[in-house]
């Protein structure tokens, strides 16, 4: 009984529980759901507000965009009326520029053919005038010349003589002044050279042995050299003779060890010859190396600089080629500096103006075409080339051609550069003056400071003071154009009167 009782008992407060627990869930679920509609009602709420403002914010916004876009639509319609303003202000000047131009076109129509008119009526005038006075144009103007000249003969004189000798003086003046500070600068000592060579022997007996048997090693000599070995009565020398200087001092070279040796046969003549050509050799390039770097040039072929090396042993009236190139390129690197033109330009023309000389026993041509052909090969600038060889050329087409043919001259003119032979400086003479002979009332010349001047003497009835001056001029020009000479000649016309009388 005690147990039924504890199991109603515990049914019941298990019921009870229950019942008490889901009511109190019940009241907190009611109230959950109370709170959670109520902030749902919140939000709506705020929302709606959100929304209002929104609205309102969109509604100010699409205002003022409505407000900007007059104002907008206002300012273009503004600038829309200008612009059409302008243009049409802008077609009434074209249309007036148009009309302008038309009547300007017209205008030029209207003055061209007033200007045919004009020159019609000079024409006829021309051609009536030449009728009457039965002379042509030119004629007419020759005609009025000559008579204004007669008669104003002694004023041109003296108008042309004081003209030319202002300017004479001052071009001579600024030209002395240069050439002294360049020649000043580049002084360098001058030695003749000859076409032969003399060696000395220990003996005369040493003549039988360079002889030999029958003449066999000085004709073994003979031919690989090229050279003529000349053995005369002179004690103790032999003279090797040739006018290439390269074989001359291959021969020597050849010899003087064949003495030294004492052994002279064809086989050892032979040796002795070939070992002086490569010796020569080596010379040749070392000549060519020292004168490029004594002139500041680098970067030429090694060939280039062996055609170059051999300028050492090549003379011109007697002067050292390789001696004058150098000089010519230290003077026209000094030229081009007092006178703005091109310094590398003359430089290396300077060193390459007589590069053909080297060679030109060889080849046919003259040295400037073979030194044309000899740049081209190994790549010369055309500017280099053209400065270069044209220091022969009268007129010479660069100012850095003139500095070198002006170099060239000042070499060539320096006392004991070069030396002339007797029959050609008799010939330079004689051709001096027969130029000068070839002029109408020329009476007497005569060239005179070893060829440096030229005197005339002119009839004075044939010829007057004017016309002297114009055969001065005339003389001087066609020396200029037939003769080739270093530095100048003067030309003096001499006219005199002589008025004899006699008192009785």
């Amino acid at each position: 009984m005690y147990y039924l009782l504890t199991v109603i008992g515990l049914a019941i407060g298990l019921a009870l529980g229950y019942v008490i627990r889901k009511t109190i869930a019940q009241s907190k679920a009611n109230s959950i759901e109370a709170k959670t509609q109520l902030q749902l009602e919140e939000a709506k709420n705020k929302e709606r507000e959100i929304l209002l403002k929104a609205k309102d914010k969109s509604l100010q916004i699409i205002e003022e965009a409505k407000k900007d876009e007059v104002s907008r639509r206002r300012e273009l319609n503004n600038v829309q009326s200008r612009l059409e303003k302008r243009e049409e202000l802008f077609d009434k000047k074209l249309l007036e520029l148009e009309s302008k131009q038309t009547k300007i076109q017209d205008r030029a129509k209207e003055v061209e053919q007033i200007k045919e008119q004009i020159k019609k009526i000079k024409q006829d005038q021309l051609n009536k005038l030449e009728r009457i006075a039965g002379l042509d144009k030119e004629k007419a103007l020759q005609v009025l010349l000559d008579n204004v000249e007669k008669e104003n003969e002694e004023s041109l004189m003296i108008r042309m003589k004081k003209l030319q000798n202002e300017s004479a003086t001052e071009l001579e003046r600024e030209a002395k002044k240069t050439l002294a500070n360049v020649i000043q600068r580049c002084s360098v000592n001058h030695s003749s050279e000859m076409t032969t060579t003399t060696i000395d022997l220990p003996s005369d007996e040493m003549k039988g042995r360079i002889i030999g048997r029958e003449g066999r090693n000085i004709r073994a000599i003979e031919q690989l050299t090229g050279v003529e070995i000349v053995v005369d009565d002179t004690p103790n020398v032999i003279t090797i003779s040739g006018f290439s200087p390269i074989r001359r001092h291959v021969a020597k070279r050849a010899l003087e060890k064949l003495i030294l040796d004492g052994r002279i046969h064809p086989a050892k003549i032979e040796s002795a010859i070939e070992e002086a050509k490569k010796e020569l050799a080596l010379e040749i390039q070392k000549a060519g190396e020292e004168a490029a770097y004594e002139v500041g040039i680098a970067g030429l072929d090694p060939k280039l600089i062996q055609i170059l090396g051999r300028l050492k042993y090549r003379t011109s009236y007697g002067q050292n080629v390789l001696q004058h190139t150098i000089e010519v390129t230290h003077l026209a690197a000094l030229l081009a500096e007092q006178l703005g033109a091109d310094v590398n330009v003359c430089r290396k023309a300077g060193l390459l103006h007589d590069i053909g000389k080297a060679v030109d026993h060889e080849i046919q041509g003259t040295h400037i075409e073979i030194g044309v052909d000899i740049c081209k090969k190994f790549g010369i600038p055309e500017d280099v080339i053209k400065a270069g060889m044209q220091h022969h050329d009268d007129k010479p087409e660069t100012l850095e051609g003139v500095i070198i043919k002006t170099a060239d001259a000042i070499s060539g003119a320096r006392p004991g550069a070069r030396k002339d032979t007797y029959e050609r400086y008799l010939q330079r003479l004689n051709e001096l003056e027969s130029i000068a002979k070839g002029f109408e009332g020329v009476e007497k010349t005569y060239a005179i400071q070893a060829g440096r001047e030229v005197r005339v003497f002119v009839n004075p009835t044939e010829i007057s003071d004017l016309q002297a001056e114009k055969l001065a001029q005339a003389i001087a020009k066609k020396i200029e154009a037939e003769l080739k000479y270093p530095g100048e000649i003067k030309v003096a016309v001499i006219r005199e009167n002589r008025i004899i009388e006699y008192a009785r």
